[in-house]
């Protein structure tokens, strides 16, 4: 039943803790311990800068998933479109206040760390849409009067952090984004008269990219063209999880690490990293882990009575699922190389705060989302 819910009465601590979903934390712990060594590698053994902080930040970080947790879902409803609109203030700060690196201005200095606000509307995004569409009927979400505004937000963050420049965390954003609006119940025709729309456009989307994203694109359709400039990175990749067979090669003895032949290992490319030195097993473990923590989160979502929790739930699991997924094409040369992190794995402080605001609200849902609905 769509509509705001309410409770039949107030929980205490006991019972809220009782209702923790353990399974997840563990999964989530597990992750960022393997990430620890993972970066720990990147550095060749030496316990310096990127494992100091990153240990740092997830740490800090899981201290904020659990508080979090405890917020009544109430709150994330009723602050969802503030989330949603601060961060998109944030967005046009970064163009007047950014931080620039590597030709990007996609930052705002914190002085304890620099944020990136694009990372933090991959879940704005979300709980806007979720509180959004909690009280539209699934039969009513095809009407023109309901889509718009949906469309209008996604549209304005995509549009920001593509000036930025960032097209891929501008695509990981629009598909959470569209994957939500699916969820709430548009018709599959709906994103089959979008695709075939975008495919009549490519070439004069192609016409706006930046140099250095044809670059990547044409780079993804053959490598090897410039295999010593755009192309290194993508071969070198494929080396080391091809030289990874399938034990790896063990713990601190990539060659691909230890030689420099991989640049960004510690950031989009730590998978890469991580095959190599644990092979074909120790990836399809390491996808367990990822596979086992959106189960627990699509299972949260499944038992959460009232829509928004549900949605919510249902729609961050999708995302998480592609940002995975993007990811490993990415390193494997599936996908062109869009800047798509690892979730927990990669170092980046941003990414990190975004996926820790993510389960907590999850596990807000829930402790708090059995509670009765009413329209």
């Amino acid at each position: 039943m769509k509509g705001k819910y309410f409770y039949n009465r107030n929980l205490d601590f006991k019972e809220k803790f009782l209702s923790l979903d353990f399974t997840l934390i563990f999964l989530i712990l597990l992750l960022g311990i393997i990430s620890f060594f993972a970066i720990y590698s990147t550095e060749r053994g030496n316990f310096t800068h990127f494992t100091e902080n990153h240990i740092y930040r997830f740490f800090t970080f899981f201290v904020v998933f659990i508080v979090i947790s405890f917020t009544d879902i109430r709150f994330w409803y009723k602050s969802a479109y503030i989330i949603y609109f601060l961060t998109l203030v944030l967005l046009f700060g970064v163009e007047f206040f950014g931080v620039s690196a590597s030709g990007s201005k996609r930052w705002i200095n914190l002085i304890v760390f620099n944020l990136q606000p694009s990372e933090l509307m991959k879940v704005a995004i979300i709980i806007f849409l979720a509180r959004y569409y909690n009280k539209i009927p699934s039969h009513s979400a095809n009407q023109l009067k309901f889509l718009l505004q949906p469309i209008f937000a996604i549209i304005i963050p995509v549009a920001l952090v593509i000036t930025q420049p960032d097209l891929g965390t501008a695509i990981l954003i629009a598909t959470g984004g569209l994957v939500v609006i699916w969820l709430a119940g548009l018709r599959i025709k709906y994103f089959f008269y979008s695709f075939i729309t975008f495919v009549c456009a490519i070439p004069f989307i192609i016409a706006l990219l930046k140099p250095y994203q044809k670059i990547r694109i044409l780079t993804f359709l053959n490598p090897e063209r410039d295999p010593l400039g755009a192309g290194y990175q993508l071969i070198q990749s494929k080396i080391a999880i091809g030289s990874g067979g399938l034990w790896g090669k063990g713990y601190l003895n990539g060659s691909q690490n230890y030689l420099d032949y991989l640049p960004e290992k510690h950031t989009d490319f730590i998978f890469t990293l991580y095959s190599e030195e644990f092979g074909f097993i120790g990836s399809v473990l390491l996808l367990l882990i990822y596979a086992l923590i959106i189960q627990r989160v699509i299972a949260i979502g499944r038992v959460a009575r009232n829509s928004f929790a549900k949605l919510y739930c249902y729609g961050f699991a999708s995302a998480f699922f592609i940002y995975v997924v993007v990811n490993m094409a990415m390193v494997l040369g599936l996908l062109p190389i869009v800047g798509a992190p690892l979730p927990i794995m990669s170092y980046g402080g941003s990414v990190m705060l975004s996926m820790m605001l993510g389960f907590g609200i999850v596990m807000s849902s829930k402790i708090y989302g059995k509670g009765s609905s009413i329209s």
